[in-house]
């Protein structure tokens, strides 16, 4: 909006020149979003706790869990706004990708606000129905797919990093290949999000990482000069990726433990769809398995806890998902969620150093 507003007037006032740029744009998109955090963060935990939005602890999870019961749930409608407002703000409306992410990150968001409305009203950690929970995200997720499939200017390669010539096409099957990632991205945040700021921590690294990615993209000369797959216009999901960072570190405000807020499932679903749409509309769908490696291995854990106790009678972890297997195994729950905070900076770093690997 202000891009749109104030870049025409550049002529006439020569400062207003600066809109023009990303990393400016970016910047502020970032700054505006923590901006939004801090504004309205006291005022949605007071209204949340006037409404009796309480988050629901489940009996059969560890018991240090207990004391958590009545915390605030469903902040993540702050986030919602924190990443909306500044992308709508500071970003060139004009370019169909930013709507794109802003379609699954606000849609995503309402499949989470009635999953979370549902458990809540129902005083149970029963939401939504799976079946029609995945429904909805597998519908709006193929909606995506089958748009960039019929998008003339988007290919249907798949850029395998670490290999410069290997690009096979996936002509149709890229359709359920983009609804999976982000589909399998959303899930997999939502999963992680069990401790105090665990989720919300890889959630902002990986949103930096991928605001590099996306810059890269949508610049010709870096691109070519890095050998990545080139993607005119995603260059403007630089500031998407900047209010996120922004809205992740204005949420870590009031999130991290002992968290004053849960973010639900209104911010987890939200939040995973845009990273796994982001990865899908910059050509790095892979670079997502290394660099978002936590989530991946959160959601691995219960698929395999799940398989392992159906066929073999056996579980693998004490429990599933796998932070808190190690809550139960006795480490300190500020100690996990720091450890797996710089193991996502590990694999964040290595997945940007496949830059120069190709």
């Amino acid at each position: 909006m202000l891009y749109h507003l104030l870049y025409p007037l550049a002529t006439d006032i020569k400062f207003l020149n600066i809109f023009k740029y990303l990393t400016f744009r970016t910047i502020y998109s970032m700054i505006t979003a923590l901006l939004v955090c801090f504004v309205l963060g006291p005022w949605v935990i007071r209204t949340l706790e006037g409404l009796q939005a309480r988050q629901i602890i489940r009996t059969d999870g560890p018991e240090s869990h207990l004391q958590k019961q009545g915390t605030p749930t469903m902040g993540g409608v702050m986030i919602l706004a924190a990443v909306v407002i500044p992308t709508l703000l500071w970003a060139d409306l004009s370019n169909q990708y930013v709507w794109i992410v802003l379609f699954v990150t606000i849609g995503y968001g309402v499949i989470g606000f009635l999953d979370d409305y549902k458990k809540i009203a129902g005083k149970n950690t029963k939401g939504l129905s799976a079946r029609r929970r995945l429904f909805w995200e597998f519908l709006i997720a193929g909606a995506v797919g089958v748009f960039l499939f019929m998008k003339p200017d988007f290919n249907s390669q798949l850029y395998v990093p670490f290999f410069k010539n290997f690009h096979p096409d996936l002509w149709f099957w890229y359709i359920p290949f983009v609804t999976l990632v982000i589909v399998g991205a959303c899930n997999a945040v939502n999963l992680t999000d069990g401790l105090d700021g665990l989720a919300i921590g890889p959630v902002t690294i990986n949103a930096v990482t991928y605001m590099l990615f996306s810059y890269i993209a949508g610049h010709a000369a870096l691109s070519a000069y890095l050998q990545v797959p080139r993607v005119p216009g995603a260059g403007e999901l630089a500031v998407v990726c900047g209010s996120m960072v922004g809205a992740g570190l204005g949420f870590l405000w009031y999130n991290a433990y002992p968290a004053e807020v849960f973010m639900g499932d209104v911010g987890s679903l939200s939040l995973g769809g845009a990273l796994g749409t982001i990865a899908v509309l910059t050509k790095q769908e892979i670079l997502l398995v290394i660099v978002g490696g936590i989530f991946v291995v959160e959601a691995l854990s219960v698929i395999f806890q799940v398989g392992s106790y159906k066929y073999r009678g056996k579980r693998i972890f004490r429990m599933a998902p796998i932070h808190h297997h190690f809550e139960l195994k006795g480490v300190a729950e500020p100690k996990i969620i720091v450890r797996f905070w710089i193991i996502t900076i590990i694999l964040a770093l290595i997945a940007i150093s496949t830059l120069k690997m190709r």
